[in-house]
């Protein structure tokens, strides 16, 4: 059979016993994101010396580049689980049955959009696999399935014999990635990208100016990198490869260039597209005086023309983000000629001036066949309903617009820079089971994005901000609305995060080697200690006391811990069994972990008074001992049976509080559940 066949026709497998249940099927697997349909079969399929993967048909009916690229780069992955799977592969005659059969109708649309096909389905047997798609993008889903389903056993690896069809519920689900505040060379880009398949993410969304800084280079306007980007920027050969590095993995490239607010880098460059007010320099910090371009300029728009028809000739997606976001317009409200303008027109407000601006821009736009992508504030009747607004004050302005008619995805509740925990974040959905939207508004809700800002991140600690607690919102993007077990969600995630970690990322060595820098020794163990238990404040409680710029040396305590550690289940679910009696082993383990808090605070106190890098961690390790001395009190009491003195609950309270106090720019994870433990000892 011709590999290109129709995309009707379905490999289909029949299996006895097969359960109806994703969840429970699901459950004994570790697949992120969740299927929208799982079926176990009986037995496994060994992946072995005879391993062979290809396409059906005569040698002659070879895939695409992009799809015959992606099932070689799954080939090493499994290789590197396995062992002897290349070898197998490279040895295997063109006449061997195949192991792993791969049935693609086509390659999709030359530039993917929303009516990409994204679907798979998945079936397992323990003589073969057989993997079909209507699309590349389908089945690059599936093949990352497939490696999620590997076990390792005594005898070699496999896969459980198995049936998943699966499709996308949300067609937009998407990173966005700011690259001014702190610039990220391509190859952290790249490994961006590689997360990003894995979670089944689809849309890089690349912000690339701001005040702060232009990161595009522009051959028509030289100035914007020349002046504007301290010569950090990408070149339009770079650009290209991004854009290419990310279709080859069913990724589509959005970039934003945010106008007419947030444009000092603009202006710095092109004075004469201002709003009239001067600057000798770039912002270093986003609280800093802003500038915006001249709506009311005939030059900004001939300007923005030219800019946007050259980029569109690098960025082929639709879509087009301008930002509009957080425009003050004082530069409008003090400049004569502005204001003149807007008397002429009848406007009162920079609101009905900024919607005069983006109707100018729509046109230029779509003269370039690019569609407009706003946040919030582009939301206005007098623009038309084909564009669409991205969200980021909340789920009522993403709902108000789908009731007017506009498109729209959520960001709201997936800021990582708020330090959110997943579980959070995961329940968080674009379309709320309650919602009151009709079914013809809802599906103007496209789906959502994950929204990494750079003032708080380098190279060095952005995978630890990003991952893996995006795995956990695409998961929410991708899978059923009735996927809800959080406690699932969890278990999944810590297996997930390994594996995000074989494909680069480093999320995990990154904390890891920052704190050997911090401590100045490979023995990180008591720092370690510290580390699990700890995670970074939000980007507003941080931003209040330190305001950080592109100068400032992200290498603290704060900057090598990790958001929503795995501390805080794993201590919160030893001590709701220690608490209801259902585990003395669990109290055992729980003791020994209080223990480890204590022997790690001398060291860890030696080392706040070696490193002026530590030096505001001091507290935080008194603390650290006052809450093993509650946690092991506290066991003991209920070990023994007995009440403690009189005012000794009142006491842990202060010991907890003074613990909640901000510090260091890090606050405890465990607080709610050593607070429950002390309550129980205390009854």
């Amino acid at each position: 059979m011709k590999r290109w066949m129709a995309a009707g026709i379905l490999c289909i497998a029949v299996q006895v016993g097969w359960s109806q249940s994703v969840n429970q099927d699901a459950a004994k697997l570790a697949l992120m994101p969740l299927p929208k349909s799982v079926a176990m079969g009986q037995g496994e399929l060994a992946l072995d010396g005879h391993f062979h993967a290809g396409f059906p048909g005569s040698p002659d009916a070879k895939p695409d580049a992009r799809l015959d690229a992606a099932l070689n780069r799954f080939l090493v992955r499994l290789d590197r689980e396995c062992g002897g799977i290349r070898r197998a592969q490279h040895e295997a005659k063109d006449s061997d049955p195949l192991t792993l059969t791969l049935q693609v109708a086509g390659p999709g649309e030359a530039v993917q959009g929303l009516d990409e096909d994204e679907s798979y389905k998945l079936t397992v047997t323990p003589s073969g696999a057989t993997l079909s798609a209507a699309t590349d993008v389908g089945a690059m889903h599936g093949l990352e399935t497939i490696l999620q389903l590997v076990r390792i056993g005594a005898s070699g690896c496999s896969l459980p014999a198995v049936t998943i069809d699966d499709a996308p519920r949300f067609a937009w689900r998407g990173l966005q990635l700011d690259v001014v505040r702190h610039f990220e060379p391509v190859s952290v880009i790249e490994r961006t990208l590689d997360g990003m398949a894995v979670a089944k993410l689809n849309v890089f969304h690349w912000h690339l100016s701001d005040d702060q800084g232009f990161r595009a280079e522009s051959k028509k306007f030289p100035r914007l990198t020349e002046v504007a980007s301290k010569g950090q920027f990408y070149t339009q050969d770079e650009m290209r490869h991004v854009v290419a590095y990310a279709r080859a993995r069913g990724i589509r490239v959005m970039p934003e260039f945010d106008i007419p607010g947030h444009s000092s880098s603009w202006v710095l460059a092109y004075p004469e597209i201002g709003d009239g007010r001067t600057l000798a320099r770039l912002p270093d910090e986003y609280v800093e005086p802003v500038v915006e371009l001249d709506p009311t300029n005939e030059k900004t728009y001939k300007f923005l023309d030219m800019f946007v028809g050259e980029m569109s000739a690098i960025f082929p997606d639709a879509w087009f983000h301008i930002g509009g976001d957080e425009v003050e317009g004082k530069g409008w409200k003090t400049n004569p000629k502005i204001q003149q303008f807007m008397q002429k027109k009848g406007f009162k407000t920079n609101d009905e001036l900024q919607a005069y601006f983006n109707q100018r821009l729509l046109p230029i736009l779509k003269k370039h066949g690019k569609r407009m992508v706003g946040w919030d504030e582009v939301l206005n009747p007098a623009l038309p309903k084909d564009i669409m607004v991205q969200s980021w004050r909340g789920e009522e302005s993403l709902s108000a617009g789908a009731a007017q008619g506009y498109a729209g995805i959520l960001s709201a509740p997936y800021y990582l820079d708020g330090q959110k925990t997943s579980e959070t974040m995961f329940l968080a959905d674009p379309i709320p089971a309650d919602t009151k939207l009709t079914p013809e508004q809802q599906k103007l809700i496209l789906g959502g994005e994950i929204c990494m800002w750079a003032e708080q991140i380098d190279s060095g600690t952005i995978d630890s901000r990003i991952w893996p607690r995006s795995m956990a919102v695409a998961e929410r993007f991708w899978s059923p609305q009735s996927d809800r077990d959080a406690t699932d969600m969890y278990r999944r995630l810590r297996i997930a995060s390994l594996e995000l970690e074989s494909v680069g990322l480093m999320h995990i060595t990154g904390p890891g080697r920052l704190r050997r820098n911090l401590a100045g020794s490979s023995d990180t163990k008591a720092l370690d200690t510290l580390a699990a238990v700890i995670e970074p404040v939000s980007f507003g409680e941080r931003e209040d006391h330190q305001h950080t710029d592109a100068y400032t040396s992200l290498n603290r305590l704060v900057d090598a811990v990790v958001a929503d550690p795995p501390a805080r289940q794993e201590i919160a679910a030893e001590v709701d069994a220690v608490t209801d009696g259902r585990s003395k082993a669990t109290g055992a383990a729980l003791r020994s972990r209080f223990e480890n808090w204590q022997q790690a605070a001398p060291e860890l106190l030696a080392l706040t008074g070696q490193s002026s890098r530590l030096s505001d961690a001091g507290p935080r390790v008194q603390q650290l001992a006052a809450l093993a001395a509650l946690g092991l009190e506290s066991l003991a009491y209920l070990d023994a049976h007995s009440i403690p003195p009189a005012g000794w609950l009142d006491k842990q309270k202060v010991v907890l509080k003074d613990a909640a106090q901000p510090s260091a720019y890090v606050r405890f994870v465990c607080l709610p559940a050593l607070e429950k433990l002390a309550e129980a000892a205390a009854k």
